[in-house]
């Protein structure tokens, strides 16, 4: 059974920076996608970043974040840095099982880790 289990995450002031961290077991880490998502409150879940054998963001977090993957430790990694209060959200890693092209298809992922609280104070 694959297992998603974050870490990291918590409050920090705009302008500083944070750090997640998603581990996977039960399946080979492979070159498949691994993707982030946050959701606010009230708001549905959307797409922060992706690897697999690319990288992909979304637009607002261009050149602030930063998703890398570790094969030998089977851990994805999204750190962020100059956070904005907008960033506030739960944060989840997931995994899509069929692809190793970057993308950013909620429905497509099939694991989903079990989310990190990230609060940005102003």
């Amino acid at each position: 059974q694959v297992q998603l289990v974050q870490s990291g995450g918590g409050l920090v002031q705009a302008g500083g920076s944070l750090r997640l961290s998603c581990a996977v077991s039960g399946r080979p880490f492979g070159r498949n996608v691994m993707g982030w998502f946050r959701q606010a409150p009230g708001k549905d879940r959307e797409f922060v970043a992706a690897i697999g054998i690319d990288t992909l963001y979304t637009e607002s977090v261009k050149g602030r974040f930063t998703i890398s993957r570790d094969n030998a430790k089977n851990t994805v990694d999204l750190q962020m840095n100059r956070l904005k209060p907008e960033g506030t959200a739960g944060y989840y890693c997931a995994r899509d099982e069929d692809q190793w092209s970057a993308h950013a298809r909620r429905v497509e992922y099939d694991y989903w880790g079990q989310g990190s609280q990230v609060t940005v104070s102003s």
